[in-house]
């Protein structure tokens, strides 16, 4: 169980990645009043929670609902985890930053969704819950390991500035990549799991 809540917590914080979401926050947030800061992280947190909490209880249902085997869903979220991560290493996607249009409230687009919950952090727990593989217990370790990471991105978020002062531009770069790195061999894994390569390979 403790190595089970030690993969959930990995998976997430790659595939969640927090930092990316500081740099974001602080950039969104540059106008914004101390008291304001702290409202709009805690709902994008909420929001976020919310998403991929109910992507536990619901996603399997809708997924069988539309009869996609989960063995799919796998070497899909595989795929999709390695394009991600390959954005994380070679910076594709970080030439704009990503910015609401008027109207939006940034606690929902882009901080609840994509940057927190994005398409590879709902893949990721759908995956680390399958009711075929994992038996509610361990389920319930996924869904308390969302809640941390969870607190884990609030409390990073109140700490933008500071964070981004020590670290640097620099070395919020050099953490991305690497943690694109960890995400990719991830997705490796995904992937030879489905489809049985690591039979073939031990």
């Amino acid at each position: 169980m403790i190595d089970k809540a030690l993969n959930d917590l990995l998976t997430l914080w790659v595939t969640i990645e927090p930092i990316g979401t500081v740099v974001l926050f602080a950039t969104l947030s540059a106008h914004l009043s101390q008291t304001q800061r702290r409202r709009v992280a805690l709902k994008a947190v909420v929001y976020s929670t919310i998403i991929l909490l109910g992507s536990i209880v619901v996603g399997q249902v809708i997924l069988s609902a539309m009869q996609i085997r989960l063995i799919s869903l796998q070497v899909a979220g595989g795929l999709i985890l390695f394009l991600f991560a390959l954005q994380m290493i070679f910076d594709f996607s970080h030439e704009q930053p990503a910015t609401p249009e008027k109207g939006y409230d940034i606690a929902v687009f882009p901080l609840a969704v994509p940057s927190i919950a994005g398409a590879e952090a709902i893949m990721a727990v759908v995956l680390l819950t399958d009711n075929h593989i994992y038996s509610i217990p361990s389920q319930i370790v996924t869904a308390c390991a969302v809640v941390c990471i969870m607190a884990v991105t609030y409390g990073l978020m109140l700490l933008a500035e500071p964070i981004l002062r020590v670290i640097g531009t620099n070395g919020a770069a050099i953490l991305e990549r690497v943690t694109g790195m960890i995400l990719a061999a991830l997705a490796v894994e995904l992937i030879m799991e489905a489809i049985g390569v690591q039979g073939w390979l031990s």
